[in-house]
């Protein structure tokens, strides 16, 4: 008789840490959905330590880093190995930068200007090492077009060292500064992501036996938008005039609104992933434009426009990433599922009650300032997590990713 072989079921922390998307995608849910909250609700929109930053710029730090950062983490160390056709960090190295993102976020939990130098030598670390490691995989494969996402992720880390910095120094003006180029420089790094992983997401939904790839885009949309959105990140470094920024606002979010072109491949332009894309750029180039219009003079602030475009049109783009990868990167397929979708609706419609009362279409919902607004985004988040923590908590046999 031949003897049986008992196979051992892998732990939770060995599954999670299988590939970044598993730990870092969830570690986004979980901040974007309880930060928000917990600002809005709990804090009255305050902080719990009295500091030289205004609450706001706290705030607005954390989406960034910290939401948009752990997803950053995971999509950085999932997409690029795939890229590179390279092994997979695992293990060691994804806790070591989940511990380092963690550490981060001590700091903004209560808004404490002294613990800001944990938080900066934490997040400049978590920052330089995903720099170090998408270098490394160039350097393994220098045809892998990997200079864009090292190039944008070279302009996230000196923002957050010039954010961390300001903060520690007390510079309210340089923090302001710092935090929008930091969003604007997001927005460039979300332009990369779209433009590689519409291609075959498209060409998925098209054609789901991947026989063929009937879509192509046209070269000149690819780089685009976040060609543009440097120009307007070098103006504002160099402190041209507002009407100028206005005017190259508007150039940046044009050429989002050029993506959105991109959705339009038939009748199948109205599947859930196509949707969810485009309305990334959409929120994305119709903020930048709405910021550019009031910077020219129109008669509402910049500042709804821009969380048109950080609010948005990023946290659009980070949910559909959630979900698409999600799917593809745990043995899945398109279409998405009704938890996806119900989140990324969820999503908009706490986007739209947060900027159409500052913009002038809506009255202000009842309730404390924005709270209705985070409480709907919390749920995004929370739906997705509950819609999707099986499919990350359990091995399956990947069927491919969102690369090219």
């Amino acid at each position: 008789m031949t003897p049986t072989q008992s196979t051992k079921t892998p732990s939770l922390a060995a599954i999670l840490t299988d590939e970044g998307l598993r730990l870092f995608f969830p570690l986004a849910a979980l901040h974007g959905a309880l930060w928000p909250l917990l600002w809005t609700v709990v804090y009255g929109l305050g902080m719990p330590a009295d500091g030289a930053m205004p609450p706001s710029l706290w705030h607005a730090s954390e989406m960034i880093f910290g939401t948009y950062g752990a997803a950053l983490i995971g999509f950085i160390t999932t997409a690029v190995p795939e890229w590179t056709d390279r092994p997979r960090p695992t293990g060691r190295m994804l806790f070591t930068l989940a511990g380092l993102w963690l550490a981060g976020r001590v700091a903004g939990l209560i808004g404490n200007d002294m613990l800001g130098i944990l938080g900066a030598l934490a997040d400049g670390a978590w920052l330089l090492a995903l720099m170090a490691f998408v270098a490394r995989h160039w350097v393994a494969r220098p045809h892998a077009r990997l200079f864009a996402p090292l190039f944008w992720l070279g302009g996230l880390a000196a923002a957050g060292i010039a954010v961390r910095a300001a903060f520690i120094l007390g510079d309210i003006d340089l923090a302001h500064e710092a935090i929008r180029i930091a969003g604007l420089v997001f927005l460039g790094l979300l332009g990369v992501v779209l433009a590689r992983i519409t291609v075959p997401v498209t060409n998925l939904v098209l054609d789901p036996g991947e026989a063929t790839s009937p879509y192509r885009p046209h070269p000149g949309r690819i780089n685009l938008a976040p060609g543009l959105v440097l120009v307007v990140v070098l103006a504002q470094m160099a402190r041209v005039s507002p009407a100028v920024s206005g005017f190259l606002l508007i150039a940046a979010g044009a050429a989002f609104m050029d993506r959105v072109a991109e959705a339009f491949i038939g009748r199948e332009a109205f599947r859930p992933a196509i949707l969810a894309l485009a309305a990334s750029s959409l929120l994305s180039g119709a903020g930048l434009i709405l910021a550019g219009a009031a910077r020219l003079g129109a008669p509402f602030a910049e500042t709804p426009a821009l969380h048109l475009a950080l609010m948005g049109g990023l946290g659009v783009g980070v949910l559909s990433v959630f979900a698409i990868a999600g799917l593809m990167h745990t043995g899945r397929r398109l279409p998405l599922p009704r938890m996806a979708v119900i989140a990324l609706l969820l999503m908009v419609g706490a986007v739209l009650l947060r900027v159409l009362p500052d913009l002038g279409p809506l009255p202000a919902p009842p309730g404390p300032p924005h709270a209705l607004a985070a409480t709907l985004w919390t749920a995004a988040f929370l739906v997705w997590l509950r819609g999707y923590w099986p499919y990350l908590s359990t091995l399956k046999d990947t069927g491919g990713g969102c690369g090219d």
